[in-house]
């Protein structure tokens, strides 16, 4: 059956095209959002992607397979993204009081969430022998910070290899590159990955369950003292597109006291609800406040938080740009809360 899609594909037939690449377009999103760190990147240049294998598809001589063929397609994309032009992270909207001091500015100010429901209809796709990341850990956004971290030759040649598997040999043809050149990359974007993307115990359902009550209850009732506790001594709390980034519980309970703070008027929000969602496979949930003249409720982010056994590492809010890829309608009303 492929071999009858690729030859009617390869005659024009563009739905033959379309049954072709269709088992492979999530996953190649995903490798997209791994290489760019956005998730409207990562469509912008899926989209592309598809586009060239149309047009290039008469040059495919079947020395691989169709998956092979596409990816060797996405990374090169992705690269020509990266080299092509600098980031510009969409205009952020300032915070509702004073930013305390950071511990310092943010690098991946791009950085999108991915939403759990596009990695659920991903098709069981093992990666190959020489993978060294599990899935769950290849799309927390740790992993995904620290990836954009590294310059593109060496974050093709990490994702090819150690997340996706392909052998060195393999990598090399894909990429253009010598296997000594892929083998360099490799070791250089290791050590940057060990540094900047350490291991983090996995909590197990029920703790992850305790723990993400105990934050929802502290988050909403404004506690500062009760958060902070939940987090881990070398926690973050981030905010992209805003360059703040606040480095453990003395800096994060500055940022949150600040936020919190209740003798503000018409500045202080009321954050009437945390609705849940899921994003790179971590605990997510829309965050809305409540408007003090119709009682209605807005959206006014994304949150998701990164778990190390039983206690918080990572807190990072999302603007509300990426709203619609989870469901989340920008209001509510308290009736529609309580179903």
């Amino acid at each position: 059956m492929p071999d009858e899609l690729l030859q009617r594909a390869r005659e024009g037939d563009r739905e033959a095209f379309a049954a072709l690449v269709e088992p492979y377009r999530g996953e190649l999103q995903l490798h997209c959002y791994r290489m760019l760190g956005s998730l409207q990147d990562a469509e912008d240049a899926l989209q592309e992607t598809l586009l060239s294998a149309w047009i290039g598809l008469s040059g495919f001589e079947g020395r691989s397979s169709v998956r092979t063929w596409l990816y060797r397609i996405t990374t090169n994309r992705c690269l020509n993204v990266l080299r092509s032009s600098s980031r510009r992270p969409v205009p952020a909207v300032p915070l509702p009081v004073p930013a305390p001091e950071p511990t310092r500015s943010g690098e991946v100010l791009w950085l999108q969430p991915y939403p759990d429901v596009l990695l659920d209809g991903l098709p069981d796709q093992l990666p190959g022998p020489e993978s060294r990341y599990e899935s769950r850990e290849a799309i927390s956004l740790a992993f995904v910070t620290a990836v954009q971290l590294l310059p593109p030759n060496q974050r093709a040649v990490l994702l090819l290899r150690d997340v996706l598997g392909y052998r060195a040999s393999e990598t090399a043809e894909l990429l253009g590159l010598t296997e000594a050149a892929v083998n360099s990359a490799l070791a250089r974007a290791r050590v940057t990955m060990d540094t900047k993307a350490p291991d983090r115990p996995v909590a197990a359902d029920a703790e992850e369950r305790a723990l993400t009550d105990r934050f929802v209850e502290a988050f909403t009732s404004q506690d500062v003292e009760a958060l902070v506790a939940l987090m881990t001594s070398d926690a973050w709390v981030r905010m992209p597109p805003l360059p703040f980034e606040y480095h453990g519980t003395e800096a994060a309970h500055r940022f949150f006291s600040a936020l919190f703070f209740k003798d503000l008027g018409a500045q202080h929000r009321e954050i009437a609800a945390l609705v849940p969602v899921r994003a790179n496979r971590q605990p997510a949930w829309g965050e809305y406040v409540r408007d003090p003249v119709t009682g209605g409720l807005h959206l006014i982010g994304v949150l998701v938080i990164g778990i190390a056994g039983d206690r918080i590492h990572e807190i990072t809010h999302f603007e509300t740009t990426v709203a619609s890829y989870f469901g989340l309608p920008r209001t509510l009303s308290g009736g529609e809360l309580g179903k």
